[in-house]
């Protein structure tokens, strides 16, 4: 397998170098705890590696080292599409190096062949109440399907430390295979009631497998959106609640469906993955009230009256960028090409005008420019996935590529069990204390 031959070929000197490393310059000091920070969520702790992703906060997410505009730009692309292959981006995220087509595709082969999800699971899923959220739904059915884990197997039956990537490898293709099947069967059984058992065909790859199999009227169409969007949602850092649940609980040699199912859990939370359907809720809102486009002042009074009234603009800001997010950007370009004609796209183009320029004279926010939210749900909107509750599966689909991408390589470089050190309240005011 070409993703397991490129790692490996890897491993020996990355080892080296992270062991050196660590041997040499172990005792040098990163960063500095303030007492705000340690009671604030560890907010710009530096505390955490990964080498997948990084989000400059001047550039945005970076890819293995490459902008968002770099990674649509080389990335290898279907015949007749635009937006690249779902499996060329996790070969980037697992190798660190840009695929050829042919190595792209090997990756879309590898999972047509593990996307059968067994039936016990569709039988689970069934079963559950009608009014389940879908992703309690998801995230049962990733961890279901945890007696399927190669890691588990294996490391039940012995083996050393210095090989636990490459069942965790397995586990990986395996479970990112599954993971578009079972999210389109979730949304076909729980807003359409239709219980048959999707089927993944090995001549589409990932994004037309899932647009098929969720059933949309305009499947080329939001097969490219499907591509773009997983891309653009695979990762973020480890800081995130997604990344760092599933890396907190995998750092336990939990295998990946403990530790992804975990994930799930912290980004079905309203402070996480909740935000792309409020700021399309907000959008709709704005639209309803002005029957359609309003002007650029009614927009600003609206803007202003929003705030004044104690209310945030949901999609504009942002914890580390201080410019607009790349990844707005990239689905607005994407928009843009499509349906430039859409009213909420109108909207959505006329809120980036409008809103930093408000937030600015507020003063309050850091960075007003917009973020992935602020676009992401109307997108979905136009190819008619309007059920708003379901857009964070979507997220979690694509989520899936970076932390189990950030899974293997925690397994191949031996990296330990977390375990932060607590301090009591008094503990902190004796430490103020101390320094004043």
């Amino acid at each position: 397998m070409i993703l397991h031959e490129k790692i490996a070929a890897q491993l020996p000197d990355w080892r080296a170098r992270v062991t050196k490393l660590v041997k040499e310059q172990g005792n040098i000091v990163l960063d500095k705890v303030t007492i705000g920070q340690v009671y604030g969520g560890m907010r710009d702790i530096k505390s955490m590696v990964t080498d997948v992703s990084f989000v400059d906060p001047a550039t945005g997410i970076k890819f293995r080292g490459m902008a968002i505009p770099e990674v649509l730009k080389k990335l290898p692309k279907p015949r007749g599409g635009k937006i690249p292959y779902v499996g060329g981006l996790y070969y980037l995220l697992l190798v660190g190096e840009v695929p050829t087509r042919e190595q792209a595709e090997e990756v879309e082969a590898e999972w047509a062949k593990r996307a059968d999800v067994p039936d016990y699971v569709f039988k689970m899923l069934k079963a559950m109440p009608k009014d389940t959220h879908p992703m309690v739904l998801f995230s049962q059915a990733v961890l279901a399907l945890q007696s399927q884990s190669v890691f588990a197997k294996r490391y039940n039956e012995g083996m050393k430390k210095d090989v636990y990537w490459e069942p965790a490898l397995e586990d990986a293709l395996n479970l990112t295979a599954k993971l578009p099947v079972i999210a389109a069967f979730i949304y076909r059984m729980k807003y359409f009631g239709e219980t048959k058992k999707p089927k993944y065909n090995p001549r589409q790859d990932y994004g037309m497998n899932f647009s098929r199999m969720m059933g949309v009227s305009d499947r080329k169409g939001y097969a490219e959106l499907s591509r773009l969007y997983f891309i653009l949602h695979s990762d973020h850092e480890s800081g995130n609640v997604s990344a760092h649940a599933t890396h907190l609980v995998g750092s336990a040699l939990s295998d990946a469906y403990y530790a992804f199912s975990a994930g799930l859990n912290g980004l079905a939370g309203p402070l996480h993955g909740l935000a792309n359907q409020e700021c399309l809720g907000w959008l709709i809102s704005v639209r309803d009230r002005f029957g359609g486009v309003p002007s650029r002042e009614d927009l600003y009074k609206f803007a202003w009256d929003t705030l004044n009234g104690g209310k945030v603009i949901p999609g504009y800001g942002h914890a580390v960028l201080r410019v607009t997010d790349p990844r707005f950007a990239a689905q607005m370009e994407f928009a843009k090409a499509r349906f430039p004609e859409d009213t909420l796209l109108r909207l959505a183009d006329l809120v980036y005008d409008v809103v930093p320029t408000v937030l600015k004279e507020q003063g309050k926010a850091k960075n007003p420019a917009p973020n992935v939210d602020a676009i992401s749900g109307t997108l979905q909107y136009y190819y008619g996935v309007r059920e708003f509750d379901f857009y964070t599966v979507l997220f979690g689909v694509g989520r899936a590529l970076g932390v189990t991408a950030n899974l293997v390589w925690a397994r191949a470089l031996g990296q330990p069990i977390e375990r932060p050190k607590s301090l009591t309240t008094a503990m902190l005011e004796e430490a103020a204390k101390a320094a004043a």
